[in-house]
């Protein structure tokens, strides 16, 4: 009898210790990671720097992401700066959208695995980093055949570009849009978008050195009309249409000027829409826009629209345009940059080094 309870013992103490070894070798830990880092807001090239960071564990409703891609937006700058009206409390990681793969995931995830290529959506702070350890519902899952440069890119800009033609007013084939930053990443895909959808672009482009050459390369990409802010020193700029319809719709990322060049073109009954501010100057309107044209000014704001009830179709628009990029019918220029030369990479989104494409950190 005695036997037989000390097999009983010696049975349960084995079984806690293969529990307790299970539960030991269940833990998953991430690798150790690089991270861009600030500990207090500032001029981006002054307050950051990259540092090492710890293995953390991987707990059973997260997912360990090795990133692949990520992109330095003005945003980003903005946050570092302390001047953006969402950013995270420093000390933190930079970077806000990008593209990674699965490294690892938690006991109790099934709807990702080591492998899936995802990207954060809604975004969320601390792209910046080699891996990155967050709640499995914070990534979406995408086509793994999708260029990590487009995929880590997706989010802000084009997401923004998409959502501007759809929420404003019903555009129909044969339409006119007219839009000053026409270079910029979202202008660009304003132009590419509208012509898939049969919408004619009028796009405005500031005065600078070698116009022609990026004139042309928007005709390429489909717009219709490009003018220099100084071909539109004229009382009725609209003689410039050459056959098309007034614009129904027009979109302003820059303010001062270049928003008033924007009205001019539109017809009455218009709308503008303001989803920018580069020249950090207010929109001026005359008195006469709003009484005998009838003009509506409208704002957007896409984190607004990420955090509402709208955030599953955010992620479906997603999805519609990584099959267009994958397809090659949404295009912009982007510089790779290895993230081993992210101050590099900082300085050109600064601008120290003249014009240059997007920067994209690649890990």
């Amino acid at each position: 009898m005695a036997a037989m309870k000390l097999g009983v013992m010696y049975s349960a103490l084995i079984g806690r210790r293969r529990s307790c070894m299970v539960r030991a070798f269940s833990t998953v830990m991430s690798p150790p990671s690089k991270a861009v880092v600030y500990d207090h807001h500032g001029p981006p090239d002054k307050v950051t720097r990259v540092v090492e960071i710890a293995p953390v564990q991987v707990k059973e409703n997260e997912v360990c992401v090795k990133m692949l891609a990520a992109p330095i937006n003005p945003s980003d700058i903005n946050r570092i700066e302390g001047v953006y009206p969402v950013r995270p409390q420093p000390p933190a990681v930079g970077g806000y959208e990008g593209v990674g793969q699965v490294y690892a995931v938690g006991n109790a995830v099934n709807t990702l695995s080591p492998g899936d290529m995802v990207i954060p959506f809604p975004p969320s702070f601390g792209t910046w980093q080699s891996y990155i350890v967050k709640d499995h519902s914070v990534w979406h899952k995408i086509n793994k055949d999708t260029p990590k440069e487009y995929a880590a890119t997706v989010t802000v800009n084009p997401l923004t570009a998409f959502a501007m033609l759809r929420d404003f007013i019903r555009l129909h084939p044969g339409d006119v849009i007219v839009q000053n930053g026409a270079t910029s990443i979202v202008g660009q895909c304003i132009i590419q978008l509208a012509l898939l959808q049969g919408v004619h672009s009028i796009n405005l482009i500031r005065d600078r050195p070698g116009a022609d050459e990026v004139k042309e390369n928007l005709k390429k990409l489909g717009a219709d009309q490009v003018f220099a802010e100084s071909q539109l020193n004229l009382k009725n700029v609209k003689e410039l249409l050459g056959g098309l319809p007034e614009p129904a719709l027009g979109f302003n990322c820059v303010g001062g000027n270049a928003a008033s060049l924007v009205l001019k073109f539109l017809r009455n009954g218009g709308t503008m829409v303001t989803y920018g501010g580069m020249a950090k100057k207010p929109v001026t309107v005359s008195t006469s826009s709003f009484i005998f044209k009838d003009l509506s000014l409208k704002g957007f704001w896409l984190q607004k629209l990420m955090g509402t009830d709208r955030a599953s179709e955010c992620r479906n628009m997603i999805d519609e345009l990584l099959d267009l990029m994958r397809d090659g019918k949404i295009k912009y220029e982007m510089e790779l940059v290895p993230f081993n030369d992210f101050h590099s990479a900082l300085d050109a989104a600064l601008g120290k080094q003249g014009s240059r494409p997007k920067q994209v950190l690649t890990f």
